[in-house]
């Protein structure tokens, strides 16, 4: 399965995040030493840009990261246009902003009774089922497009 995360991740040239996603996401920057596909999750995030949407955060603890105080849809489709490289988001609220054109929902077979939802009350969208994978231990991934 992380193998197919690396696939994911080879065409992003930008994360955006929240504060907490990125916090996690930055032991990324030292770790990958355990097998050759966690060496190269952490190769991949380390030439990445990041954009981090904090209030709170003062500075970026990985390198190529920006913070932004605001999550601006606008600023997000005139980086989207420009790209060369896909951009990638993490956060329930800055994937509802019209700016997504595919979701890859990864599924694993644990029930935990708390946490974040996927998505903000009130989201609906069309989605058209593009692909999807089953991994050992249960875990699917499954890969959507926004139809409308």
């Amino acid at each position: 399965m992380f193998a197919a995360v690396n696939d994911l991740q080879r065409t992003v040239g930008t994360y955006l995040s929240w504060r907490r996603m990125y916090e996690m996401m930055v032991y990324w920057e030292t770790a990958g030493d355990d097998s050759a596909v966690e060496r190269e999750f952490t190769r991949l995030w380390r030439v990445a840009d990041k954009i981090v949407y904090s209030r709170t955060l003062e500075t970026p603890s990985s390198a190529r990261a920006r913070i932004e105080r605001t999550f601006d849809p606008e600023a997000i489709r005139a980086l989207k246009a420009s790209a060369t490289r896909d951009l990638t988001i993490a956060g329930a609220d800055l994937a509802v902003a019209g700016l997504v054109d595919e979701y890859h929902l990864f599924l694993l077979p644990v029930l935990i009774g708390g946490g974040h939802r996927a998505l903000p009350d009130g989201v609906g969208l069309p989605l058209g089922l593009l692909d999807e994978r089953r991994f050992a231990g249960g875990v699917v991934r499954l890969r959507y497009r926004v139809t409308a």
